[in-house]
């Protein structure tokens, strides 16, 4: 990365030096080690669903780059959904507001993977975080550089510092034997001529996309361009200030699947879930949070990983509200 006077030192903090979260951290670990039921992996995708959902990691990111991590934090685990929004954020850098022709920015109400409101919606999903939405956005981010999910690698690298975040051809491989529904909603926009790559290759672009492993140190990291107003680790812009709130409003309102009233009433803040079992969280110019533990809910979220970011704002009095 170039220099620059704002460039992002990455520092993790550690117990003898716990700094502004670390105690409250180390407390939410306490007690989310006594919670009974987690729910379950996701087991729709074969590799997934042996994940224990007893595990449990959280890290919180300060826009300078500090890191503060409880359990499993350093664990790398399946990112899934997570990367839409570094998907969303790129397309919006490189081409700005053309992408909210092709997708909207309401809640769905619906599961993520839902065919109904595509038909009497003409093809148009309704955000870029449910499946549809995200398969547009990738579509577009295919258009745009030709390698839509080395892109999205190449940012969670990045802004993480970590180049060991990478793809899981064996997690790709397994979304793809079982992706028939994602198939049925590409080809369902394509007959509306709102794909407008093959969706073989699409597909394959969106699984490796979501195949994506990082820890919850590198998300929280990666993500912190949405605390920080847009600006990137090394200091460079990728999102106007204006973008930024138009990707952090998305999350708070339907990063969470068809439970995100429910993650806004319990969390406050923005929020990307993926059935991998992690959150990535923003608190608008003060951190960014990641938290994974694979027992999902009916949604196909964290049960112990919105229970854990409840408990943050919760005793911290950090949210957008």
């Amino acid at each position: 990365m170039p220099d620059s006077p704002h460039r992002v030192r990455r520092v993790l903090a550690t117990a003898a030096a716990p700094g502004r979260f670390g105690a409250v951290l180390d407390r939410i670990g306490t007690e989310v080690a006594a919670l009974g039921e987690r729910g379950r992996p996701a087991d729709y995708i074969p590799l997934l669903a042996g994940a224990d959902p007893r595990r449990f990691g959280m890290a919180v990111a300060e826009p300078d780059g500090t890191v503060y991590g409880v359990g499993d934090w350093r664990e790398p685990f399946s990112t899934q959904s997570i990367t839409k929004v570094f998907a969303l954020a790129l397309v919006l850098a490189l081409e700005g507001a053309e992408i909210w022709r092709r997708v909207g920015r309401e809640p769905s109400g619906n599961p993520f993977n839902s065919l109904v409101q595509l038909e009497y919606e003409n093809g148009v999903p309704r955000n870029p975080f449910i499946n549809a939405g995200a398969l547009v956005v990738t579509d577009r981010l295919q258009t745009l550089t030709g390698h839509a999910a080395g892109r999205v690698r190449d940012l969670l690298r990045e802004e993480s510092g970590n180049s060991d975040v990478d793809f899981v051809p064996e997690v790709a491989a397994s979304e793809a034997t079982h992706g028939d529904r994602n198939a049925a909603l590409a080809h369902f926009m394509a007959s509306y001529g709102n794909i407008t790559n093959p969706v073989p290759h699409l597909l394959a672009a969106y699984f490796s996309q979501c195949s994506i492993a990082a820890s919850c140190a590198d998300l929280a990291l990666a993500a912190g361009f949405l605390a920080r107003r847009g600006v990137r680790a090394n200091g460079s812009v990728l999102l106007t200030r204006s973008q930024t709130k138009q990707v952090n409003a998305v999350m708070l309102t339907c990063g969470t699947y068809d439970a995100a009233g429910e993650f806004a009433h319990r969390v406050g803040l923005p929020g990307k879930s993926g059935v991998g079992g992690g959150i990535v969280a923003v608190v608008p110019g003060v951190c960014t949070l990641c938290v994974w533990s694979p027992g999902l809910d009916r949604h196909g979220n964290s049960v112990a990983g919105v229970w854990a970011l409840d408990r943050f704002t919760t005793l911290t009095g950090l949210s957008v509200f």
